[in-house]
């Protein structure tokens, strides 16, 4: 058991995050500013500090010296590197700099500098700054056939009159928030239906609700629509010929894995076939940008296996390929199995990432955006990759936090951007679907009070 003394830094909790990604909770114990310190103690910050980047350079060298580990990310532990990287080329002007920076003073590896270089100069030539005024909008369907054991996402097993009911206090939140975007000057960009999977709602329900999002909002600058249909075993010819017939741009399908041993595992009801069926079915039905997800560190599966599932998932030739590396949150089931499961997976991780940016690239894909997560297998990355052309919008603005998000339904939490200030605000539903349902006429006036009223005090 380490002992480690952070001194003259109140919010250690900050700091904390850096060592999780070398040590396990059980590794070490923090010990507070009055507790004893003996010759085994790890002190950090001696001289006060204030600066948490050096404090956590300080952490990053001595317990790299401790574990021998140099992990690729350095001090890094916030989800958007990308961004940091693009503040640094604007304020330098070089990316030759910005590397410089990332190296020398947040410690990451030469090869994740270089990535993050590469996707914020893709990501600028092809999606740019956001128009002014303008927002992605996001609606969230909290429902899933089963829950996954590393789902820590809004995803409810209910009937249909549950659903039901959960749509029609949707709808409502759709109708006035379309309405004032459009009385407040606020033009969706992106239209993005996220879950659970939105294709847990039979074809009915799906065309009601996109009916309604084409009648409450001003689609004329919408560059692309999404919906995940996620869940092959959701994905039927009536949902796609509603989806195409209302003109949806971009679907997912997400197999994760393509080992029927490992979806049992994971509780995927799907089977590999499904997939396969599922995907010549869309592009039946002509949709030519189609996602595919899958993750790396999946319970008992070898580097081969990942490699397996990523060849058959570009033979089925999809427009983007989003890799995962699995992440135990504290409210997935798997963290209950296993807490440190994510630690352990470390080293097979790095081989399957490793191993998928070669053959990734040897097809044509290319990386376009890029994210992290807390508690992620081998404290990496999730990756983006499409081919030219195919990039998802609303992905690249959500992490470059340059655009407004504003999210509807359960668990949606909508991001004000305020370009003056350069910063977000959020304003966030309540993730239970009753609650949701329940406290409707508050989710509006949450919107009303910290977005609308606010949007006009930027007009004035």
């Amino acid at each position: 058991m380490y002992k480690i003394k952070i001194l003259h830094y109140e919010k250690q909790y900050l700091l904390e995050e850096l060592i999780k990604v070398f040590l396990r909770p059980d590794q070490y114990r923090l010990l507070d500013a009055d507790e004893a310190e003996d010759g085994d103690t790890i002190i950090i910050n001696k001289e006060g500090s204030q600066d948490k980047n050096e404090i956590n350079r300080q952490i990053y060298r001595q317990l790299s010296a401790l574990t021998g580990q140099r992990p690729a990310w350095g001090i890094l532990t916030g989800i958007r590197p990308v961004k940091l990287c693009g503040e640094l080329y604007e304020k330098t002007g070089s990316g030759d700099e910005a590397v410089r920076i990332l190296t020398q003073d947040y410690y990451l590896s030469q090869e994740k500098a270089s990535l993050l270089l590469r996707l914020y100069l893709y990501q600028q030539d092809i999606a740019g700054r956001p128009p002014e005024n303008s927002a992605g909008v996001y609606i969230g369907i909290p429902f899933c056939p089963t829950r996954c054991v590393y789902c820590s996402f809004a995803s409810n097993q209910v009937p249909d009159s549950e659903i039901e009911k959960y749509l029609a206090a949707l709808h409502r939140e759709i109708e006035y928030t379309g309405r004032r975007m459009a009385e407040t000057g606020m033009t969706p960009e992106s239209v993005y239906i996220g879950g659970g999977t939105p294709t847990t709602l039979t074809a009915g329900q799906l065309d009601a609700l996109i009916a309604s999002i084409q009648t409450s909002f001003d689609l004329s600058a919408v560059r692309e629509f999404t919906v995940e249909a996620g869940r092959p075993d959701t994905i039927t010819a009536d949902k796609l010929q509603v989806l195409k017939a209302r003109g949806i741009d971009r679907i997912s399908i997400n197999p994760q894995s393509m080992k029927a041993q490992t979806l049992d595992i994971i509780g995927r009801s799907h089977s590999p076939e499904d997939i396969l069926r599922a995907f010549a079915l869309a592009r039946d039905y002509g949709f030519d940008h189609i996602n595919c997800d899958v993750i790396a560190g999946l319970p008992e599966e070898s580097a081969a296996d990942f490699s397996d599932t990523l060849r058959q998932v570009m033979d089925m030739d999809p427009e983007s390929i989003t890799v995962h590396c699995l992440a135990v949150k504290r409210a997935s089931r798997l963290v209950d199995i296993d807490r440190d499961f994510h630690y352990k997976q470390g080293a097979r991780v790095a081989e399957m990432l490793a191993r998928g940016e070669i053959e990734l690239a040897e097809r044509g894909y290319e990386p376009y955006y890029l994210y992290r997560q807390k508690h992620m297998a081998g404290a990496f990355e999730n990756t983006g990759y499409c081919k030219k052309g195919k990039e998802c919008i609303y992905n690249i603005r959500i992490m470059d936090e340059h655009q407004s998000i504003i999210a509807l339904g359960a668990g949606g939490i909508s991001k004000v951007y305020y370009p003056a200030e350069n910063r977000l605000e959020r304003v966030a539903n309540v993730t239970n679907y009753q609650e949701y349902i329940k406290r409707i006429d508050e989710m509006l006036n949450r919107k009303e009070k910290n977005i609308f009223m606010e949007v006009k005090k930027w007009q004035s």
